[in-house]
C-alpha cells in the first residue's frame, strides 16, 4: 500500500513552476508575513484534491508528519485526506479525528488550511457537543486558532444555529488581524443568508465598533444604500 513518500512524490510531479511564485505572494510568505517560511510546490487545489482520494488510507501518523512539513501542499493535501476520513468513519474514528486535529490546529497555518478543514472536521464534530474548545481557540495567541473558532461555526449556521457563531463574531469583534476581520464577516454574512434579521440585529449593536474589512464583508450582499447606511455608522 502507498504511503508517505508516494503521495509526497506524485504532489511533487504535479506542481507547476509558474504557480509556485503566484502562490508565494498569494499566500503571503514574505518576510513578516503571515505565510513567511511557506514552501509551494505549484499544485492545484483539484490536484491535491484527487491525490487526497488516492491516499485517503494514510494513517494519523503519516498525516501528522505531512502536517509538519514545510511544504504547503502537503499540509493542505493531509487536510482534505483527514475530511474524507472523518466523513466516512464510524463514531469511535470522528472522536479520534476530532482529538488529533484540534492537537494539530497551530499546523493549519494559513487561511485555505483553516477553511477546507475546520467546518467539515471540527465544525461538524461539536454540532451537539460541547463548544468550549472554539471559545478557547476565539482568545488564543494563534492566528490560526482564532480563525478556526469562527470558521468552524459555518457547519452551525447550515444547520440554523447562529447563537456560537454571534458570541465568537463578539471577541472577535477587536481582533487586529485582517484574516479575521474577513472571516467573522464572511460568517456573519452567511448568517444573513438565511436569517436576514438576525444578522441586522447583531449589526445595528456592533456594526458602529466593527473593522470597517469585517463590516464590508457582512454587508457584502445588501442593496447599496443599505450598505452606505452601516459604513457611514461607523464614522
Amino acid at each position: 500500500m502507498k504511503g508517505i513518500l508516494d503521495i509526497q512524490k506524485e504532489l511533487r510531479g504535479k506542481g507547476n513552476r509558474a504557480r509556485v511564485k503566484a502562490s508565494a505572494r498569494y499566500f503571503k510568505t514574505g518576510k513578516g508575513e503571515y505565510g513567511e517560511g511557506d514552501i509551494f510546490l505549484g499544485v492545484s487545489c483539484p490536484d491535491q484534491r484527487n491525490s487526497a482520494k488516492s491516499f485517503v488510507h494514510l494513517s494519523l501518523a503519516e498525516l501528522a508528519e505531512l502536517l509538519h512539513s514545510p511544504v504547503h501542499e502537503f499540509r493542505f493535501t493531509a487536510l482534505e485526506v483527514l475530511v474524507m476520513q472523518y466523513e466516512k468513519g464510524n463514531q469511535k474514528r470522528k472522536e479520534e479525528i476530532a482529538k488529533f486535529y484540534i492537537k494539530h490546529a497551530g499546523r493549519m497555518n494559513n487561511w485555505d488550511l483553516v477553511d477546507t478543514s475546520a467546518p467539515y472536521i471540527l465544525g461538524r464534530h461539536l454540532v451537539n457537543r460541547d463548544k468550549k474548545i472554539l471559545y478557547q481557540f476565539a482568545v488564543s495567541c494563534n492566528l490560526w486558532k482564532r480563525r478556526i473558532a469562527i470558521i468552524s461555526t459555518s457547519a452551525f449556521i447550515h444547520r440554523g444555529n447562529f447563537t456560537d457563531t454571534f458570541a465568537i463574531a463578539e471577541l472577535l469583534l477587536h481582533d487586529t488581524h485582517d484574516l479575521i476581520h474577513k472571516a467573522v464577516g464572511w460568517m456573519l454574512r452567511e448568517v444573513g443568508k438565511r436569517a436576514l434579521a438576525d444578522e441586522e440585529a447583531f449589526l445595528r449593536k456592533h456594526a458602529h465598533r466593527m473593522p470597517r474589512t469585517m463590516l464590508r464583508y457582512a454587508i457584502e450582499k445588501f442593496p447599496r444604500k443599505k450598505r452606505l447606511n452601516y459604513l457611514r455608522s461607523r464614522t
